[in-house]
């Protein structure tokens, strides 16, 4: 006869996501989940201004009923599970959500379109939606750590779906049993996400976490209605062959509750595939070395190559024929010779346009990516690359990166995460609008009722 008792892991993740209040989440959890919520938002409108993106909410809020959550840039309301898929699709579009190295991907982008949905259509305080952040990233970002998973498979899609679902539990106030049955249910309706998409700029990607906060709020709701999941849905998915041949159940409950996964995620200034960061760390650090900082464009012919060695999924970015604004944001070639080109990594370094400028592609084919087995065996604790630029005259230039900007070794400022706030939200919403939404966000937990908040803006 089968035994039914859930295996301990999962209970004690259970009983943490249901019975821990916001009062024993600590300090740095709090602070870096109440930015994830502040990052994610301008994140998510700036992407939901993209062609294809404008058309997909147009066409499904077409057929979509009304609903009081925002669809953020869109300037219109849906229901909880069309906002969470239209957000979250929009979410990851122009490479500037937030991530973890620890979670092996994004959690951020996955558990916050469901909880600022479900939180817009029930009434939720901002207290109330950290709480939510806070525990649905901390469960599923233990669940990646603990899992190996197959580099086959893209992580958006896959862990995210059980973050969004922990995040609607907490704001509908399962309790343990509850919980653990939701977590089941969640892992197994993940998708089967490839990670060939970004390596082929193929925009489906960005589906994969809308797909997380939809799925996510659909399983709390699967549960309120009685289904039931596997006895260790997570044991099955993520350590039996399907995304991963092995799974930790120790190292998913290690130092919970003192160790917060969530404090020890990164923010993106630059609109482009994080590993890629690291080289253009690297890049910027060999500038210093260059007259004036940069070099004007009449001179990038007279660089002859510049060889990049970097760990395993840095080097893995190393694609050339770049046709795409979206294919841009995935190769390391692209990213140092546009941005040496343009003499930065603003939007415009990415977009068509830059793609089709003929000096920007004659530099990305002097540009060699090569892995370099020392750094991959230093990583995720460092992100070493080193870039060497060589000169046609033969003098030589060099950068290096052992930390990447962003990471809670090596942070951005408040001023520069507010400043990326207020760059991406004011041509969309004005000044006015980004500077009062940007206030309540940052005293969220003085927020007492979240559709007040959608009933003073149309984000």
């Amino acid at each position: 006869m089968t035994d039914r008792s859930p295996p301990q892991y999962l209970t004690t993740l259970a009983e943490f996501a249901a019975d821990t209040p916001l009062a024993h989440i600590s300090e740095a959890a709090r602070a870096r989940a109440r930015w994830v919520i502040a990052d994610s938002i301008p994140v998510i409108a700036a992407g939901m201004q993209q062609r294809e993106m404008r058309a997909y909410a147009t066409g499904h809020l077409a057929e979509a009923a009304p609903g009081p959550a925002w669809v953020i840039g869109a300037g219109k309301r849906a229901g909880a599970l069309d906002a969470a898929l239209l957000n979250g699709t929009a979410g990851t579009w122009l490479e500037l959500d937030e991530g973890n190295l620890f979670a092996k991907g994004h959690p951020g982008i996955q558990v916050v379109p469901a909880a600022l949905a479900l939180a817009q259509a029930s009434g939720h305080a901002g207290a109330d939606v950290l709480r939510a952040v806070a525990l649905g990233y901390e469960i599923s970002a233990r669940i990646s750590r603990a899992a190996h998973m197959r580099l086959v498979f893209h992580p958006h899609g896959t862990y995210g779906v059980i973050g969004a679902a922990v995040a609607a539990g907490v704001l509908k106030r399962f309790n343990a049993a509850q919980m653990l049955e939701l977590i089941n249910c969640a892992a197994t309706m993940g998708m089967a996400s490839s990670r060939q998409t970004l390596l082929d700029g193929a925009t489906v990607r960005n589906i994969f976490t809308g797909h997380s906060g939809y799925m996510g709020l659909t399983a709390a709701r699967l549960v309120e209605c009685g289904f039931t999941g596997e006895i260790d849905g997570v044991g099955n998915v993520y350590g039996k062959g399907l995304y991963s041949d092995t799974f930790d159940p120790q190292l998913a409950v290690a130092g919970l509750g003192s160790e917060w996964l969530i404090a020890q995620s990164y923010f993106k200034l630059h609109p482009i595939g994080r590993y890629a960061h690291s080289a253009i760390d690297a890049l910027e650090h060999l500038l210093t070395q260059v007259p004036g900082g940069r070099f004007e464009r009449e001179a990038l012919d007279t660089i002859e190559r510049i060889d990049v060695a970097a760990y395993m999924l840095a080097a893995s970015l190393a694609g050339k024929n770049i046709v795409s604004s979206f294919g841009a944001r995935f190769s390391v070639p692209f990213a140092l010779a546009s941005i040496l080109y343009h003499g930065g990594s603003g939007l415009k370094s990415f977009d068509d346009d830059a793609v089709a400028n003929p000096e920007v592609q004659s530099l990305v084919q002097r540009v060699y990516v090569r892995e370099e087995p020392s750094f991959t065996a230093r990583y995720p604790r460092e992100q070493p690359v080193t870039v060497r630029m060589t000169m046609k005259g033969g003098a030589v230039f060099e950068g290096r990166c052992t930390v990447t900007k962003g990471e809670p070794a090596h942070p951005h400022t408040p001023a520069d995460l507010a400043g990326k706030f207020f760059e991406l939200g004011e041509p969309i919403w004005g000044k006015a609008t980004t500077q009062e939404l940007y206030g309540q966000l940052m005293a969220l937990e003085n927020i007492t009722d979240f559709r007040v908040l959608a009933g003073e803006m149309l984000l």
